[in-house]
């Protein structure tokens, strides 16, 4: 969505009067100063199996900037927005793109873990502020980037409470696990099995599909059944599929989600039979602000669908930019500024709850545990427990932690319970 002039000068009109004195200390005229768009990219995924996430991805951004009249900061937004299809080098190609055609000052996206990895060394090279939906552990944790922040949460870091929920509030000791095979499913489960085992559970089997699986029925038929439960951490559209064909084969063992496998965007198509599933998030349609009221009823009203994970995630890191921008009198240019005063420890509020960054540029925020039921004839994610201020290292410390490598598939945390 590029936006033209005429569409920016409207936005300017609307919200010039709500500037008072502020606007008046940037050192500019206002008027002279509004007239220069903040040239900003976004990275999303139109096609492939992500596609549903960039969609919302999409949604959720272009309503936070339509809330406020496509202004931040008393600056009109020009917003470039790329599709990398949730392909790796298609992401870095549309960044160079947007940084040596576009001249963009920061980047919004991208949504996947390799598509992040793809653009890590160009935005440290480049030194292109970056607010990632993307939860690869590793760019802010060993090899933390200090020009990438992530408003939504590391990979594993949802994980970590559903793995404590499941052993001590719903008394599970035996679970399998199957996601993606890739490094965002990989550090997602590692995260429900190491919470889980402390907390006294065995994780006993793991399965790994790959990203583009047309038919689960394979991993399903290899499925224990001497499990108490099934975490599943799966990512765009694949949570739906996998459920889908896990009740078609008549599987009875319960279900846990990962913080995409039961979204708020797919979940009506999953149907009735999805009530009673529990899953965890950092966001949940049904968090009862105003903030996240707002957001919702601006997504029912442009797109007739509750906002799930993808579009609360473009939401949020909307919220943390404007509170960024506005500490720096909307200078998006001052890379250096922008990039400290969105690694700012003060607390900024958004639709998830409170947010705020540690030192390598993570979120600190609530998780929910979240159920699903109907209300008002729709499914929801109803939120049952809310786990205030979880950081990407849960209850461990940071130093001994990060001795340890990044999640894996095979050796960290490994699989000490697992059986043939």
């Amino acid at each position: 969505m590029a936006l033209h002039r005429r569409t920016v000068l409207k936005g300017l009109g609307a919200s010039a009067l709500g500037l008072g004195a502020s606007a008046l200390g940037l050192g500019t005229p206002f008027i002279a100063r509004a007239q220069t768009p903040m040239r900003i990219g976004f990275l999303t995924v139109k096609t492939g199996p992500l596609a549903s996430g960039g969609l919302q991805m999409e949604q959720g951004l272009t309503t936070y900037l339509k809330e406020r009249n496509n202004v931040l900061a008393g600056r009109p937004v020009q917003l470039f927005t790329g599709d990398s299809g949730g392909a790796p080098a298609v992401a870095r190609t549309k960044m160079q793109e947007f940084v040596e055609n576009e001249g963009i000052a920061c980047l919004i996206g991208p949504l996947a873990t390799a598509e992040a990895l793809a653009i890590d060394d160009y935005i440290r090279n480049k030194q292109i502020p970056t607010l990632s939906v993307a939860a690869a552990e590793d760019m802010t944790q060993r090899m933390a980037n200090p020009w990438f922040v992530r408003a939504t949460s590391s990979s594993a870091q949802c994980s970590y409470a559903m793995g404590d929920y499941a052993a001590k509030a719903l008394g599970y000791k035996r679970a399998a696990m199957i996601a993606d095979d890739l490094a965002y499913g990989h550090e997602l489960n590692a995260g429900f099995q190491r919470a889980f085992e402390d907390a006294g559970g065995k994780v006993v089997q793991k399965l790994w599909p790959p990203l583009v699986s047309p038919d689960y029925g394979t991993y399903i038929a290899q499925l224990k059944q001497n499990v108490d439960v099934i975490f599943i951490g799966f990512a765009g559209s694949n949570g739906f599929k996998f459920f889908k064909q896990y009740k078609e084969y008549g599987g009875q063992t319960p279900i846990l989600g990962g913080m995409t496998a039961v979204d708020e965007a797919l979940l009506q198509q999953m149907g009735d039979e999805a009530i009673g599933v529990i899953s965890t998030c950092w966001y949940s349609a049904q968090i009862d602000t105003p903030a996240n009221k707002k957001f919702v009823a601006d997504m029912n009203r442009d797109y007739k669908v509750d906002p799930g994970f993808y579009a609360a995630a473009t939401y949020t890191n909307g919220a943390v930019l404007e509170a960024a921008l506005q500490k720096i009198g909307a200078k998006i240019e001052d890379k250096n500024a922008l990039e400290a005063a969105l690694r700012a420890s003060d607390k900024v509020e958004t639709a998830r709850g409170p947010v705020s960054f540690d030192k390598y540029g993570n979120v600190i925020g609530n998780v929910y545990i979240r159920k699903v039921e109907k209300k008002g004839g729709k499914l929801v994610n109803t939120v049952i427990k809310t786990y205030p201020n979880v950081s990407q290292f849960w209850t461990y410390d940071p130093d001994e932690f990060l001795k340890h490598p990044v999640y894996n598939r095979e050796t960290w945390p490994g699989g000490k319970y697992l059986e043939p």
